[in-house]
């Protein structure tokens, strides 16, 4: 990595611009790059990197530092996390700052406070450790502190997972099968795959492990009616529809146009013509309930904090508040019910977060079942099982970066029992 004066400056104006958290980080990023277009590649990859590890270890750094404004924080990203000599800093720092990055450096090194090394909000840790031991509190902390790695799910509509890794490994990608989602692929490292030809043609998409491993919790088959409550960008649809061997209906809900939108392109090259994108206006929608009772399978993969992706977008740990997860609870109970009423009986409903709190995950479904007597708890252990999946993480679907390498991921079977 190449340090100077000019990246020093830009890389303080692209913190700068996150600092406010007005915005996603990445999205703010992306607008700073824009405006900046004689950034080369390079420096655009140091400044990204330095960004997201001024978010993940903000306390840390908060600590080392003793401050906040953009620039030290860069400074300490490079010398702490980034392991910066500080000889490649002579040439545009005073001593006086470079004796405060040496200082920095050793204090770096020492062991730090419980809450320090857990890097997370005050709040966020409060309810974790109601939730859990400190012990494991730290080690799901540490978890989220690593950057994820890129998962590719294998459309098997297109080729088998054994085609497609001989193919990456062939041109040159390090690539291995996920431990436990059968059409899981891992890379080491961030190679450009969106301009693979197994990108290109609709083979693979980047998707991580534990949402295909929600996904095998659904579980459609040939020729059933299936909806995908919360559809987004559609991800989680393309696995559905490939599961379905493109037969059957499979609707894609959302109520956003634009997240709809960025399914398109991604329905084109998977080949799949039984998905259905509709934007709604809620769960109440006239679309939606002229299919209460119809549907053989549905996935609420709910909103949420998104606090089991930390390792992709630490900015949410600094950006969620307590009252957000209020408002979410009410939010993900309402679209739970109203996905519940789309299920015939026999048929099953996927509840899925991306959460790690107890009161967006066990906590709605227990108030759903409480009130849904018709509806039944599945061990998600017993469903994998069927799909030759050895994974038991308890009667619920529960995973965590530092014990499965996935994102943190939460889902409940629950099957409509008349």
């Amino acid at each position: 990595m190449r340090f100077s004066r000019t990246l020093l400056e830009a890389n303080s104006e692209a913190l700068a611009a996150i600092q406010p958290l007005t915005f996603p980080a990445d999205s703010t990023l992306s607008r700073f790059f824009r405006n900046h277009p004689k950034i080369g590649q390079q420096d655009r990859a140091t400044i990204a990197e330095t960004c997201y590890a001024a978010l993940r270890r903000g306390r840390l750094l908060a600590t080392l530092a003793g401050d906040v404004a953009p620039r030290r924080l860069v400074l300490a990203v490079w010398v702490a996390l980034r392991g910066a000599n500080l000889r490649e800093l002579e040439s545009f720092l005073k001593q006086a700052e470079l004796d405060w990055l040496g200082a920095i450096k050793a204090a770096a090194r020492a062991p730090q406070p419980f809450e320090v090394a857990c890097d997370l909000p005050d709040w966020l840790l409060a309810r974790l450790r109601a939730q859990m031991s400190d012990e494991a509190v730290l080690a799901l902390a540490k978890g989220l502190l690593e950057p994820a790695p890129l998962d590719l799910r294998v459309n098997l509509l297109r080729g088998s997972r054994e085609d497609a890794l001989r193919r990456l490994t062939g041109d040159g990608i390090d690539a291995q099968p996920t431990p436990y989602s059968p059409t899981g692929l891992r890379l080491a490292g961030k190679p450009a795959i969106n301009r693979h030809p197994l990108f290109l043609d609709g083979s693979i998409e980047v998707q991580d492990e534990g949402s295909q491993l929600v996904c095998q919790l659904v579980a459609p088959r040939r020729g059933e009616m299936v909806a995908d409550f919360c559809a987004g960008a559609g991800g989680k649809t393309l696995a559905l529809g490939a599961m379905m061997h493109s037969s059957g209906r499979l609707y894609a809900f959302d109520v956003s146009h634009s997240r709809l939108a960025k399914l398109s392109p991604r329905l084109k090259r998977s080949g799949l013509s039984n998905v259905h994108p509709q934007r709604i206006e809620g769960e109440r929608d006239a679309r939606v309930r002229r299919l209460a009772g119809k549907l053989d399978r549905v996935l609420a993969d709910v909103p949420c904090s998104g606090l089991g992706t930390l390792r992709r977008n630490p900015d949410l740990k600094w950006r969620q508040q307590p009252e957000d997860i209020a408002q979410m609870q009410v939010k993900q109970s309402a679209i739970l019910g109203g996905a519940a009423a789309l299920v015939k009986p026999g048929g099953r409903l996927v509840y899925a977060t991306c959460s790690i709190l107890r009161e967006e995950n066990e906590g709605v479904v227990e108030q759903f079942l409480a009130v849904n007597p018709a509806f039944v708890l599945v061990p998600a252990a017993s469903v994998l099982a069927g799909a030759r999946i050895a994974l038991d993480t308890g009667p619920c679907l529960t995973l965590a970066p530092h014990s499965h390498h996935t994102d943190g991921f939460f889902a409940a079977v629950l099957e409509r029992s008349r």
